[in-house]
């Protein structure tokens, strides 16, 4: 009898959220599943870590007949507690993330609790999925994007996932079409551009409270809003290594960083081989 695959499986709305049982449910189908989730909702927290504080994690009964824990940390703690200490002597064949309540498309995935999860999977040298849907809504029904969450996971557990590399998978709102199918792409040029509306709270003192509005520049139809505006799953292949490599040669070349100092003759400028991106 074939091995079932080890499925570790977090997020970033917390344990009891509605998207993790989806992402769950859907995970049960194909292999063995632990939940290492946040005991609650820690959206937006990019990929904070715990560093100053003390880090719990409890055995949870949120799940029926699934290993479960939750922790008082980041999304980027459960999984490092999930590799280091709950599945110490076990490495998963892969870690997923979601469903999340909301859109992680564009310049979301860095500010996003739930591609922090697979990001830092990645980091860890494990293959990742995050997933997300595109509705805000308080009531939302997860139900169409199951068999595309189990489709691409049986793909990646298949083919497997580049190394240091994270899937961002985002699903665009249910609606009387039809999800059209997946689109590989990249991240659309985008930006949230904020406003914090300043308040008074009961006893007089003023706080802010942050909103705004997503501004995408980006026209090209190989983007994920665009796949996401034709009603496609958009899946973008993530990394952390964040350097902008077109730059290397710029600084190296137009800027003075040591006065004074010439470089040795016939020394040539060495520009990282990785495309722009």
């Amino acid at each position: 009898m074939k091995k079932q695959p080890l499925i570790l499986v977090s997020n970033d709305d917390g344990i009891t959220a509605p998207g993790i049982h989806a992402l769950v449910k859907v995970m049960q189908r194909i292999g063995e599943v632990v939940v290492v989730a946040p005991d609650s909702p820690q959206s937006g927290m990019g990929h904070a870590i715990t560093i100053g504080n003390t880090l719990r994690l409890d055995k949870s009964l949120v799940f029926d007949e699934v290993e479960s824990y939750e922790c008082s940390g980041t999304p980027a703690d459960c999984v490092k507690l999930a590799k280091h200490h709950v599945l110490k002597d076990r490495r998963p064949d892969l870690v997923v993330s979601g469903i999340n309540h909301g859109s992680n498309s564009s310049i979301s995935v860095l500010y996003s609790g739930t591609m922090s999860a697979a990001i830092e999977a990645a980091i860890e040298g494990l293959p990742a999925i995050g997933f997300s849907l595109c509705d805000y809504g308080h009531d939302i029904d997860f139900s169409h994007t199951e068999e595309y969450v189990e489709l691409i996971t049986r793909q990646a557990l298949e083919h497997g996932i580049p190394a240091g590399v994270a899937l961002n998978v985002n699903f665009p709102k249910q609606s009387d079409k039809p999800i059209a199918g997946i689109k590989v792409c990249r991240q659309a040029r985008a930006k949230w551009e904020e406003e914090f509306d300043e308040r008074l709270d009961p006893r007089g003192r003023s706080y802010f409270w942050l909103t705004g509005n997503f501004v995408n520049f980006d026209k090209g139809d190989d983007t994920d809003e665009a796949a996401l505006a034709q009603n496609y799953v958009s899946v973008v292949p993530c990394q952390f290594d964040m350097t902008a490599s077109h730059a290397i040669s710029l600084l190296n070349n137009d800027w003075d960083l040591n006065p004074g100092v010439k470089p040795p003759v016939g020394t040539k400028t060495v520009e990282s081989g990785l495309a722009e991106g």
